[in-house]
């Protein structure tokens, strides 16, 4: 038999198949179902105090997944690694004005952090997650990440703050896969998915608006006054939060053409709106950059991906020895939003990726 390997199963079609896949392949498996305290079975009690861990629903989930694989899952109890690393980076970033994106925290600090280092100790060699990316071990032992096979659902985009020694580590059986074949495999094995939730999706919000959520994390959400690029007061909001940069609906104040969010002026507490194309910016300054393969010298030609649903846009990425990169690209591009991250391609293959600080 191969070498031990963990799953992290969520409960969806594509844990669930990458659990199959493995082993088919002929390597002991072991699932870890991780929590975070959000669970909708966590989150519907009434009492905060009763969200205990061993909860009968969710025990009943990983039995019937147990089940349908034939293997042991684990239930590894995360809440508060979660709450820390997590919860309060999208808190914060909120609080400062930003777009946050909590699965490019979630995946090196939770999955192949916490989740990782529990494997290692019970003797995994490597944790296997359902992303749709690939990676490739050269001949130097560095490892390389790579775009899916799947354009609709490659998730390399949030794989890019991974280290060279979480990479090392980390199996994707989907990368050469499309949906489709995944889903034909499930239903011709008898794979039965026990939440319909995908993977990009925001975990801890259930059946509400991030708006409700901030607020039941005690965030403030305090008026305040909408202005045009020279200042001039057009009208008021309910609070920042409620808005993100390229944002069209909400404004409400009257022109003769429509108003887009510009910027978030948390200092003032104020929305700078303009014109569609007061939107476009040719350049954006990113920090606490991650290389997962650096670059000899700079600057770099590269792809530039800004968000999840974003075309990769041709760039260079200059540095002046500081800890921040400056992005320009060929042809300026729309809603470049503070907060998310910037992740950099060498044609498919992921190089590295930084937090969006400031778009120029």
């Amino acid at each position: 038999m191969k070498p031990r390997i963990a799953v992290a199963i969520s409960g969806g079609i594509d844990s669930l198949t990458t659990a199959f896949l493995l082993k088919q392949e002929g390597y002991e498996v072991m699932g870890i179902h991780f929590i975070t305290g959000f669970e909708t079975e966590l989150m519907d009690q009434p009492d905060p105090t009763a969200r205990y861990l061993i909860n009968p629903s969710i025990q009943k989930k990983i039995k019937t997944i147990e089940d349908q694989l034939g293997i042991s899952i684990t239930i590894l109890d995360c809440r508060k690694e979660f709450q820390e690393k997590v919860i309060q980076y999208f808190n914060s970033s909120y609080s400062k004005g930003q777009t946050p994106n909590p699965c490019m925290v979630c995946n090196p600090q939770i999955k192949f952090g916490v989740l990782l280092e529990y494997a290692k100790s019970v003797g995994a060699s490597q944790l296997a997650t359902g992303h749709y990316a690939k990676k490739q071990l050269y001949q130097n032992g560095a490892s390389h990440l790579f775009k899916g096979d799947d354009p609709q659902k490659d998730q390399s985009y949030f794989l890019a703050f991974l280290s060279q020694e979480q990479l090392a580590d980390a199996c994707f059986p989907l990368g050469s896969m499309h949906k489709s074949t995944v889903k034909k495999i499930a239903i011709e094995n008898g794979l039965h998915p026990v939440t319909d939730k995908e993977s990009q999706d925001i975990c801890f919000i259930h059946g509400k608006s991030y708006i409700d959520f901030l607020h039941n994390q005690n965030i403030l959400l305090k008026p305040g006054i909408i202005t045009d690029k020279k200042g001039t007061i057009l009208g008021e909001h309910k609070g920042l939060h409620y808005f993100t940069i390229g944002q069209r609906k909400g404004i409400n104040c009257p022109s003769s053409a429509p108003y887009y969010v510009l910027q978030l002026d948390t200092e003032n507490n104020r929305i700078i709106v303009g014109e569609k194309q007061d939107l476009y910016s040719s350049s954006c300054i990113v920090k606490d950059v991650n290389w997962i393969i650096k670059p000899s010298s700079f600057p770099i030609t590269c792809s530039v991906k800004i968000r999840y649903q974003h075309k990769p846009a041709p760039a260079t990425i200059d540095t002046d020895d500081t800890k921040q990169f400056t992005i320009r690209f060929q042809t300026s591009q729309l809603s470049v939003t503070p907060g998310q991250g910037a992740v950099f391609y060498d044609k498919n293959e992921v190089i590295g990726g930084g937090w969006i600080t400031q778009a120029l």
